[in-house]
């Protein structure tokens, strides 16, 4: 693991980078979003880690960054587009360090997987999304229906900002190619069930390799 400093939209970007364990060259780049910055979300939650080391494990290089206003991160809370920007920001990043033959995956929980599925539609270099325990029974999640990016959903079976029931009952047009799961029992934190989380991930992430090549 290495720190970096990014350059963002308002300010610095703090950030937390990991290449393959096994020091292989990179198979892919990705990024993982943290949950809402005023309910204590930074990139140093337990399902951010746990989903990005699952990403991982696949053979990405992973990069978890602090939003604007979070910890050491320049800036303040937006929540209107402005943690979008400092996604596209990250993946600027990642780009420009590891280049652009490499697929670009965008991965976020909660909060964070709102972001990364708004940026999704306007950011093509984005060839895959991971979404952790979308919440889409608590907010407006229209948006989900406009995305034409393929992916993951992870739900939690016992979430009550929505779990997988509630997303097919309130966006039953979801993009096809975005594979839908669930961990049966798990709640919002996925608490007791986050290597389960970690193990699917990676499942997924793989198999996402496999398809590119």
């Amino acid at each position: 693991m290495s720190k970096h400093i990014l350059p963002g939209p308002v300010g610095a970007l703090e950030a937390e980078l990991w290449t393959p364990d096994d020091d292989a060259p990179p198979r892919a780049l990705a990024i993982m979003c943290h949950p809402h910055p005023l309910h204590g979300g930074t990139m140093h939650n337990t399902v951010v880690f746990r989903a990005a080391r699952g990403m991982q494990a696949a053979g990405a290089a992973v990069l978890r960054f602090n939003f604007r206003g979070v910890e050491g991160s320049a800036g303040a809370h937006d929540g209107e587009g402005g943690e979008e920007d400092d996604a596209r920001a990250a993946v600027d990043w990642m780009v420009e360090r590891f280049g652009d033959a490499l697929p670009v995956w965008a991965g976020g929980f909660s909060f964070g997987s709102r972001t990364v599925a708004r940026l999704a539609p306007r950011e093509p270099r984005i060839a895959r999304l991971l979404l952790v325990a979308f919440p889409c029974a608590a907010f407006d999640c229209t948006f989900i229906e406009d995305v034409r990016t393929p992916g993951f959903i992870l739900q939690a079976g016992e979430d009550e900002y929505g779990n997988l029931a509630a997303l097919r009952e309130r966006h039953p047009r979801l993009y096809p190619a975005l594979e839908l799961d669930e961990i049966e029992g798990a709640d919002h934190f996925f608490k007791k069930y986050t290597a389960e989380l970690e193990d699917r991930v990676t499942q997924a992430c793989r198999s996402w390799l496999e398809t590119h090549a």
